[in-house]
């Protein structure tokens, strides 16, 4: 069983800056992937970025390209989500997310673990 609790969201203005935490306790490996999704308010959860436990290869959304970057700390077993120059259509519940294996996993269905979320608003 894994548990993730994700912390840093906050009310923020457009331009700034914020960084998600997601803490992963529980069994876990090296072949772990974790995953940032959000969930906007009427939408269905979408992906955000994840990146691979054993060599840290990441992906992202298109439309958060060279404004979030996903990393990791597995000494202190964290995932962070750096987001910078933060947009109103950013505004979102944010989850972290974590499944075993080291595929390209970017779909809600491909993982089994869940935060609860944590709150980004972004206003204008």
């Amino acid at each position: 069983q894994v548990q993730l609790v994700e912390s840093g969201g906050g009310l923020v203005q457009a331009g700034g800056s914020l960084r998600l935490s997601c803490a992963v306790s529980g069994r876990t490996s090296t072949s772990y992937t974790m995953g940032w999704f959000r969930q906007a308010p009427g939408k269905e959860r979408a992906f955000v970025a994840r990146i691979r436990r054993s060599d840290s290869i990441t992906s992202y959304v298109d439309s958060v390209k060279g404004r979030f970057t996903i990393s990791r700390d597995n000494a202190k077993n964290t995932v962070y989500l750096q987001m910078n120059s933060l947009k109103p259509e950013d505004t979102a519940v944010y989850y972290c997310a974590a499944r075993q294996g080291s595929g390209n996993y970017i779909r809600t269905s491909e993982y089994n673990y869940w935060g609860q979320g944590t709150q980004v608003t972004v206003s204008s």
